[in-house]
């Protein structure tokens, strides 16, 4: 009996240590795959892009920063909206060629590392029109940068950069145009006010967008704005401008089945500010009752009416920002 017991165990020995290579391996690889390079290295990929392979829907923002805003060529502002007449407010859009990334450590401790990203995007700006009763397509080269903050903190100390850290805060985006136009030189976006069902939901505050600062769920945050499927949304963009003709702003949030969104806003006041404008535009709209639920970027543009209605390829300057938003009921 004992010898049966030895053959037994010894038979079994194999078996335990090829498992064991196996657990082994595969901690290896996980260990190797969250963990390559050093944790600068790690926070900057996850500033960036976020692949970090968690379930945090929050960290999709930063991913989809860039295809949030893309229109992919010109489009309609309303998906069942016609072209009739000299309408090129209803027939456009951007389409991006190229983006760059550089990213700057502001805060760098132990415990805290906030990381300042920079998107220099390159693209063509599309409109399509009539002029004269016949359709004319301009293509206007652009250059544009995006600039958001994402914070991280330490929550463990295993080793693992994943396990240890853990998106904090992310900002609202602030952007312009660089080429052909500064769009800040001609139009500052000073407030965007956010309201839900007729009530105030958040107040971002410009010129630099960068400074509204939002907290991820993971840290009980509560600050990145919550609205429900049909919710009546109504935002309020403040600006001022040194164009004599009234500016284009635009209210542009995530593709879904149907293709890029976009609605116009409406000027409801002007006043004159020495040689400019202090204008107020408003939108209100109904959050369709299938957009998908989790978190996504929304942008507003402000473009000068020349960008739109002029076909010189030189005329072209846009100020935006961008919030995140979570559709969760």
């Amino acid at each position: 009996m004992k010898k049966v017991q030895k053959k037994l165990f010894l038979g079994i020995i194999p078996v335990i240590f090829s498992v064991l290579l196996i657990i082994s391996g595969c901690n290896k690889n996980d260990v190797t795959s969250s963990d390559s390079g050093t944790i600068n290295d790690y926070l900057k990929g996850e500033a960036v892009q976020s692949t970090d392979g968690s379930n945090n829907d929050d960290n999709e923002l930063l991913g989809n920063q860039i295809s949030d805003f893309s229109d992919d060529g010109a489009v309609f502002n309303n998906t069942n909206s016609s072209l009739t007449g000299y309408d090129s407010l209803k027939f456009y859009g951007r389409r991006i060629t190229g983006v760059t990334v550089s990213t700057t450590f502001t805060v760098d401790t132990d415990t805290l590392k906030s990381i300042a990203v920079k998107r220099t995007i390159s693209g063509n700006f599309i409109i399509k029109g009539y002029i004269g009763g016949t359709l004319d397509s301009t293509s206007k080269p652009y250059t544009e940068e995006q600039n958001r903050t994402a914070s991280f903190k330490r929550v463990a100390n295993t080793g693992h950069h994943r396990r240890d850290w853990r998106l904090y805060q992310v900002s609202a985006v602030d952007g312009q145009t660089t080429s052909p136009q500064q769009g800040k030189s001609n139009i500052v976006m000073n407030k965007v006010e956010i309201y839900a069902n007729d009530v105030l939901a958040a107040t971002l505050n410009g010129p630099d967008f960068t400074s509204n600062l939002f907290t991820t769920r993971y840290f009980s945050g509560g600050g990145i704005i919550n609205i429900g499927r049909n919710a009546n949304v109504k935002v309020k963009v403040y600006l001022t401008s040194n164009q004599a003709d009234t500016d284009i702003v635009a209210f542009h949030w995530s593709r879904n089945s149907f293709g890029f969104h976009r609605v116009p806003f409406t000027m409801i006041s002007q006043t004159p500010n020495g040689s400019n404008y202090d204008r107020v535009y408003e939108k209100s709209f109904t959050i369709y009752n299938t957009h998908r639920f989790g978190i996504f970027n929304s942008f507003i543009s402000a473009n000068t009416r020349n960008s739109l209605w002029n076909n010189d390829v030189s005329m072209f300057s846009s100020t935006y920002m961008g919030t995140p938003y979570r559709i969760s009921f």
